[in-house]
């Protein structure tokens, strides 16, 4: 579900230290046409936004998990164009839960810096029912691939028990999903591959294959949640209910 966007304020300088890369970087991806052009603002200076931060963090995630910049150019172009810069922390979200275990132990003022605001109690509740955080020690255990969204969502009026309420509905249907596509390509895609073979490496080249279906097959299952999501909540509106 896409939110209001918020009006561009960061220079390319600013924009490149927040989403840790250089601005030659910034100015590449520009050019190979994964970053959308930035706002013209007073004196002909480039403005930039959350949303160009989150596709930042989307593209070094998805480099992270090993694609191409032109696979990477292939997975943006297929998102829809109004993404909001929430929509993206959720794509890059699911897209770094195929990757090695992300979280690390940090002090409350390390977990403070890095969520860029003071974490009150009920923030850190909050966090911690969305498993962004969990307490360890005397410090916390932060998953960094979901810290940002996690903060994003700190300012959405919902309560701490709907947050457990939703967390349990989509971690049942997450499960169940996942089950059934492992099930589909278990059967459908790596019996017959490596059916009456024993060549390792045409079983490495499919391990391989699935690695590489991972990305798709997020990207797949996000985009469609969000379309469902905002039809379902254009009808229950429109409707009353």
């Amino acid at each position: 579900m896409t939110t209001r966007a918020t009006e561009p304020t960061l220079t390319v300088d600013e924009l490149a230290s927040r989403a840790g890369v250089t601005v030659r970087t910034v100015r590449f991806y520009s050019t190979r046409g994964l970053l959308p052009p930035p706002v013209i603002g007073p004196r002909r200076v480039g403005q930039y936004g959350p949303e160009h931060l989150s596709r930042l963090a989307l593209i070094e995630e998805l480099q992270h998990q090993g694609m191409t910049l032109s696979a990477i150019e292939r997975y943006l172009d297929a998102l829809p164009d109004d993404l909001s810069a929430h929509d993206l922390a959720v794509h890059r979200a699911l897209v770094a839960s195929w990757a090695p275990d992300s979280a690390e132990e940090v002090s409350r003022e390390e977990l403070e810096k890095r969520a860029g605001r003071p974490l009150p109690e009920e923030d850190l509740r909050r966090l911690a029912a969305m498993d962004v955080i969990a307490e360890s020690g005397g410090g916390f255990r932060v998953d960094l691939s979901l810290l940002r969204l996690g903060v994003a969502l700190l300012d959405v009026p919902i309560s701490h028990e709907t947050i457990l309420a939703a967390r349990r509905v989509m971690l049942e249907h997450a499960r169940a999903t996942a089950q059934e596509l492992t099930r589909l390509f278990r059967d459908e895609v790596w019996g017959p591959f490596t059916e009456g073979e024993d060549d390792p490496e045409r079983v490495e080249s499919m391990k391989a294959l699935s690695a590489h279906m991972q990305p798709m097959m997020v990207q797949a299952l996000v985009t469609a949640f969000q379309r469902s999501l905002r039809e379902e909540l254009k009808a229950a509106f429109a409707t009353g209910d």
